[in-house]
């Protein structure tokens, strides 16, 4: 198990550009299996969790080239089938969450596809009767194998219908999506979820042939094609990202340039932390943020506590509000952070109270801080990061805190951050990667 070793209390300064999206590569690469042509992918991060799924697709024998660092060309010509049954995929795939949205593309292409019971993150409860349901409407009869712990899924043709999701579910709404492409006749998935993501999936999709509109709604219309070509896509700016780097300035003091941050699809990210006081400027597509010695929270217009809480899109994120959580704990003011969609996202906190952090937890979802005003810096201490989301959120803490932290288990952090320690080590953080 590696870990970092911090010693916090430094000002950061310079320019930092956010790394490709995580939760769009995880979309977007299951895509390639729709088509036998080859697809080209830019921007792409270089993670744990992108690569465990490019390595899950080479071993089913797509086709994988890698001509710089960010680049990924996959074709899918000659998959074997075969894998799906054997332990190998059960094991590789189980360990992590985006591996679900394979089956609405294989069962597209093939009539069939195995799902694994989800993997990735403790943060909570996550179902797949959204993503079950949805291929059942679609003409897909599914089986549930007890002993080795996943469903098949098989049909002869899907056919087009009218869907009403239960959720506005991303990877459900996005496995559908990708299932309905290549059905015959006429898909309509309504409550789809809109976030940014998803619409580049969809034009990703539309890109190579398929017929889409609605993109950027809760209404989702698919015309069925009968086959799929390559294309070449860009992923955007990872949105966590930029919101993390706000947080951090804000923590650390610092002056930070988030550059080529895809501004036009943050939604309510800058604002939601300028809630908070934090100073920030958006010039064209990069977002300034200068070094600020307070920060003072916003109340309701009626002078009522700030509530910051996460809700489907157009809605706030609910991975960032790890970060607004420790990002207001030197702010001056109370802000009561409420994380609707996930009941185990907040037990990190228990961390940041050690530091010296004033945090009530309320309960798994409920958290009121009671902002510091930098009247008395956090102390390091040694944390475990239980998830990629807190684990960068305690990052940030020992970044701003005095004295040496130290963070176990960053495996965690490495999979949805890119070299996060030589990228902020560039803007003059001391951050040691110890194995």
């Amino acid at each position: 198990m590696s870990s970092f070793e911090i010693r916090g209390g430094r000002q950061l300064k310079g320019t930092i550009t956010p790394q490709g999206a995580k939760n769009e590569a995880l979309q977007v690469l299951c895509a390639v299996l729709l088509t036998n042509k080859p697809v080209i992918f830019t921007n792409v991060p270089n993670i744990l969790d992108v690569n465990m799924l490019i390595e899950l697709l080479a071993d089913m024998n797509v086709s994988v080239q890698r001509p710089s660092a960010n680049t990924v060309i996959l074709q899918a010509d000659k998959v074997n089938l075969d894998y799906f049954a054997g332990q190998t995929f059960q094991h590789k795939s189980g360990k992590l969450r985006g591996a679900v949205m394979l089956a609405g593309p294989l069962l597209a292409r093939y009539g069939s596809a195995m799902i694994p019971q989800p993997g990735g993150d403790k943060i909570g409860r996550r179902r797949l009767d959204t993503h079950i349901r949805g291929f059942e409407k679609l003409g897909a009869a599914f089986e549930f194998d007890a002993d080795r712990n996943r469903f098949t899924l098989s049909c002869s043709q899907l056919k087009g219908t009218f869907i009403q999701m239960d959720e506005p579910s991303v990877t459900g709404t996005a496995n559908v999506l990708m299932a309905a492409v290549l059905a015959e006749g006429t898909t309509q998935i309504y409550n789809a979820a809109c976030e940014p993501y998803l619409q580049q999936l969809c034009r990703m999709l539309n890109n190579m042939g398929a017929k889409i509109t609605g993109i950027g709604s809760n209404l989702l219309t698919i015309e069925g094609v009968k086959v799929l070509n390559g294309c070449e896509h860009r992923l955007l700016a990872d949105m966590i990202e930029v919101g993390s780097f706000i947080g951090l300035a804000a923590m650390t003091q610092s002056e930070i340039t988030i550059k080529d941050a895809d501004v036009a699809h943050l939604g309510n990210i800058p604002e939601t932390f300028q809630q908070l006081g934090i100073q920030l400027e958006i010039k064209g597509n990069d977002i300034y943020i200068p070094a600020q010695e307070n920060y003072q929270i916003k109340r309701f217009i009626d002078g009522s506590i700030l509530t910051v809480y996460d809700h489907p899109w157009p809605g706030f994120t609910p991975d960032l509000l790890s970060i607004v959580l420790v990002t207001a704990t030197q702010s001056k003011g109370t802000v009561l952070v409420h994380q609707k969609m996930f009941e185990s996202r907040l037990f990190f906190v228990d961390k940041l109270i050690e530091m010296g952090a004033q945090i009530v937890l309320c309960d798994p979802h409920r958290a009121v801080v009671i902002g510091l005003n930098r009247t008395m810096q956090l102390r390091g201490i040694t944390m475990v990061s239980p998830d990629i989301r807190a684990g960068v959120a305690l990052l940030i803490a020992a970044l701003s805190a005095e004295g040496k932290s130290v963070i176990q288990n960053i495996e965690q952090i490495d999979r949805g951050y890119e070299a996060i320690d030589v990228r902020l080590n560039a803007l003059g953080a001391d951050i040691r990667r110890m194995d």
